[in-house]
């Protein structure tokens, strides 16, 4: 029995430019949903005040500087919902970390800094200029397909007229989502701080008549893309090949093949097709991570061993799919955000990583990139670190990748340098 969408655990990230209060925002959370015990309540009270962000800053180097640098996760739960919440860093540099933790989320908080912005006069032909990295990070969430993005403008508390800078940056922050194709679940007025509508309503802005971010938060769905990747034939990509003859379960000694499973469904007598060989089976047995035997999946990205009915060659990388219902392809268009300090050139090869195959892909062309200003495209011959842009891949192999829009297991290829084995960048399928 499936339980209803808003009772499922909310995975959501925190996201923006430095120092926007993003770990402030996750330690009031924490303090105000009564999830903080209290000795880490203490062991980040100075002088009797407590030092929210602290919460999520877990590296000495974080701590130093008082910046995130890594994606920190923490855990806190309601009388109706578990959260888990991802602190993505604002510095530029460490945008590849903010990608990691947005691919697998279910929202995106991305918060507003109020007294970085010239709100006071602004209009309808004139909007407040966001920062870049609100534009970046709020683009890579769309492009990411995070299904729900949230808009938090914090530190109201801290301008003289709360209500104008709530509306001009609201309409800026509409303006951008318009221009972008960005759908925005909702525009929350708060302050990290203070605590005003994190948690609780506050009575201090009259003019904001909507609800907290938690309540937002409360009610947002959790499954919505993954019922997407239902519809998708099939698939799921090869991790790990067990033989183990004394497990019971395991039919006459037979393989068990284990990874997650990308899309579709999986049952016990359904065929599947091995990719790249070609061959054909049926599954005889389905394990969940227990060894425990199923007759159908759990969901999807769940992970299950496989015993198929009869042998057939299979590896490390290889896919599970539906029996011929994919194409497979050796050029590919692709969204790529460019994570590596090192410029993406047309005619440099790079490793790339589809499911657990490997396999060599030249770009053969740079057709433009995003201006971040303007989230307009533009021709381009290369791109820069943090650059967003579209690019043409050939492939020494065949993969069977479709669009980013429509699995993102089966749509997003990693980027990794042949030399420093770096990760150079995150290719989405177009």
């Amino acid at each position: 029995m499936h339980t209803q969408p808003h009772f499922q655990a909310l995975k959501f990230i925190t996201c923006g430019s430095v120092d926007d209060g993003k770990s402030t925002l996750i330690g009031r959370l924490l303090v105000d949903s009564k999830t903080a015990l209290l000795d880490q309540i203490a062991g980040v009270s100075k002088t009797g005040e407590i030092d929210l962000a602290q919460f999520t800053d877990g590296l000495t180097a974080e701590r130093e500087q008082g910046i995130t640098i890594d994606v920190a996760y923490r855990y806190f739960s309601t009388a109706s919902r578990k959260f888990i919440i991802g602190d993505t860093p604002g510095h530029e540099q460490y945008t590849r970390n903010m990608v990691t933790a947005a691919s697998s989320a279910d929202a995106a908080v991305v918060l507003v800094d109020a007294t970085k912005l010239v709100w006071q006069n602004a209009t309808n032909d004139e909007p407040v200029q966001l920062l870049p990295q609100t534009k970046r990070h709020s683009l890579l969430a769309h492009l990411l397909r995070v299904p729900s993005i949230v808009f938090a403008i914090n530190k109201l508390d801290a301008v003289e007229n709360a209500e104008t800078a709530f509306a001009n940056i609201s309409a800026a922050l509409h303006s951008m989502a318009e221009q972008a194709g960005i759908e925005v679940n909702a525009i929350v007025p708060v302050s990290a701080l203070k605590g005003d509508n994190v948690v609780e309503l506050s009575s201090r802005w009259p003019f904001y008549s909507g609800r907290s971010l938690l309540q937002i938060l409360e009610q947002l769905p959790a499954q919505s893309a993954l019922d997407e990747e239902r519809q998708v034939p099939t698939a799921l990509p090869i991790q790990w090949l067990d033989k183990d003859s004394s497990s019971a379960t395991t039919a006459q000694g037979r393989r068990t093949f284990w990874g997650r499973l990308a899309s579709g469904a999986l049952k016990v007598g359904q065929e599947l097709q091995v990719f790249p060989s070609g061959q054909k089976a049926i599954v005889a047995q389905l394990l969940d991570h227990a060894r425990e035997p199923l007759q159908e999946d759990q969901g999807l990205n769940t992970s299950y061993g496989i015993v198929l009915d009869r042998e057939v060659d299979v590896s490390r990388g290889d896919w599970l799919l539906a029996p011929d219902t994919f194409h497979a392809q050796r050029s590919i268009s692709a969204t790529v955000a460019w994570l590596d300090e090192e410029p993406l050139q047309a005619g440099r090869t790079y490793l790339a990583l589809h499911g657990h195959r490997w396999v060599k892909a030249k770009v053969t062309a740079i057709t433009q990139r995003f201006d971040i200003h303007t989230l307009t495209p533009q021709d381009a011959t290369q791109l820069q670190t943090n650059e967003i842009g579209s690019v043409q891949l050939a492939l020494q192999e065949p993969i069977t990748a479709v669009a980013y829009a429509q699995s993102k297991a089966l749509g997003a290829l990693i980027l990794v340098d042949t030399a420093t084995h770096k990760t150079s960048g995150a290719a989405l399928v177009r």
